[in-house]
């Protein structure tokens, strides 16, 4: 079992940055994705950015340029620097990270952000 403890988050103004943190305990080998993903009230869970082996491979369209993801793929940790948040961007953060085909996700971060 993979357990993954998300910290970060809260509210900001738009224009204004957050930097979300994740750490994987328990048995988190042979985890060579991870990522994060966000779900808006009444809406469908999305996939923000993702580590690949260390490496981004992946950011959404809404997001690039703004948000930077990061790891250590060692310490199986994952942050998503979150850069000229907007409103849009206010949802509930999810952590993710895949082992043998199955995903595990964090408890959820808030992210809030003021017009």
């Amino acid at each position: 079992q993979v357990q993954l403890v998300e910290s970060g988050g809260g509210l900001v103004q738009a224009g204004g940055s957050l930097r979300l943190s994740c750490t994987a305990s328990g048995t988190p080998f042979n985890i060579n994705t991870m990522g994060w993903y966000r779900q808006a009230p009444g809406e469908e869970r999305e996939l923000v950015a993702k580590l690949t082996s260390g490496v981004a491979t992946y950011y959404a369209d809404s997001v690039k340029g703004r948000f930077t993801i990061s790891g250590n793929n060692a310490r199986k940790t994952v942050a998503l620097q979150m850069n000229s948040l907007k409103p849009e961007d206010t949802a509930v953060y999810y952590c993710n990270a895949r082992q043998f085909g199955i995903n595990f996700w964090g408890q959820g971060t808030q992210v809030t952000v003021s017009s």
